[in-house]
């Protein structure tokens, strides 16, 4: 694991506005606090050996078969259920830069990597760039490999159509992960889930292990199915609020903000480093940014943002002009 590649926040005190997480942080989630305040007694017992009847809810929701669902505890863990279950594919490849658990599930597992690898990751949308690859080119890049993995986590967070679980059953090596952490702002709780052919999933639940997702976790993800609760912004709005705040960065000299097809975006500061940015940040203003130099391809100057209330992303641009007029 990649030490500090997500929102650290845990490492600092005094944090008023946090954009190092991609997750939206100001969603509403009383009614899910309160449903699992009348469930807490599901403590008292084990939970599913696996998770079934979240499965089959999930799967009705996509018209897809409960057998094509694996429900798991959060996206990382199918990261590496997945990487350990063809761990005799030897091989593996990552697009760069990307998210790091990828290649750290790989290495773990003894592969080595190669162009014309066995097992192929895909995060569509991208972290840290933002960037959506369209399906028809996902689906070309399946034929190069025996498996093509989909990291889909971001999936709700784009205006661009995103290919649903029924829409990559065919071709059969497509193996999409969903993360209901990012889908419904819950980051603590962790729960997502993989959808495949039915082939697929049989093989990895042969290798994942029982009663892998907690009881609570499971019982917040049939609360928010079957509700269809919707805990992020308005796309459209959210994304016309990303477009203002990076015209407002790219205003800053010194400061590169690149496009986005998400909420979140790369940016470049000179000539100071991310590293000392972000610690001005936290330390006068109770700020934090994901500094993002330790993602693969990228150099010390890169970070990256989500982006906020308009308040705080006033807040944040205010910040970093003064930074750079020190």
């Amino acid at each position: 694991m990649l030490n500090g590649h997500g929102d650290d926040i845990y490492n600092y005190s005094g944090i008023r506005m946090n954009f190092s997480s991609n997750i939206y942080a100001h969603a509403d989630l009383s009614g899910l606090e309160e449903h699992l305040c009348r469930h807490l007694d599901t403590i008292h017992s084990y939970p599913e050996p696996s998770s079934h009847s979240l499965e089959k809810m999930i799967a009705h929701e996509y018209g897809i078969d409960a057998d094509e669902v694996l429900v798991t505890s959060g996206a990382t863990d199918a990261i590496y259920l997945i990487a350990q279950a063809f761990r005799n594919r030897k091989t593996y490849y990552v697009y760069h830069p990307t998210f790091s658990e990828y290649e750290d599930a790989c290495r773990l597992f003894g592969y080595e990597k190669h162009p014309d690898a066995a097992l192929c990751w895909l995060c569509n949308p991208n972290n840290p760039t933002g960037r959506v690859v369209p399906e028809d080119i996902v689906i070309e890049a399946s034929t190069s490999h025996e498996f093509l993995v989909v990291d889909q986590s971001y999936e709700d967070y784009t205006m661009c159509r995103m290919p649903g679980p029924a829409d990559m059953l065919c071709p059969s090596n497509i193996i999409q992960i969903h993360s209901m952490t990012k889908q419904y702002a819950i980051p603590g709780l962790r729960i997502g889930y993989i959808t495949a052919s039915a082939g697929i999933i049989r093989y990895l639940r042969q290798q994942y292990r029982p009663w892998a997702v907690n009881a609570l976790a499971v019982e917040a993800g049939k609360w928010l199915v079957s509700n269809r609760a919707c805990l992020i912004p308005d796309v459209r709005l959210y994304m016309e609020e990303t477009q203002r705040l990076r015209e407002q960065l790219n205003a800053i000299e010194g400061i590169t903000a690149f496009h986005t097809q998400t909420n979140f975006f790369l940016c470049t500061v000179e000539p100071a480093t991310a590293a000392e940015l972000k610690d001005h940040l936290v330390q006068e203003h109770g700020i934090l940014i994901r500094d993002a130099s330790n993602f693969q391809g990228l150099t010390p100057h890169h970070f990256r943002i989500a982006t906020q209330s308009p308040e705080e992303n006033d807040a944040l641009v205010a910040a970093i002009q003064q930074f750079l007029q020190q």
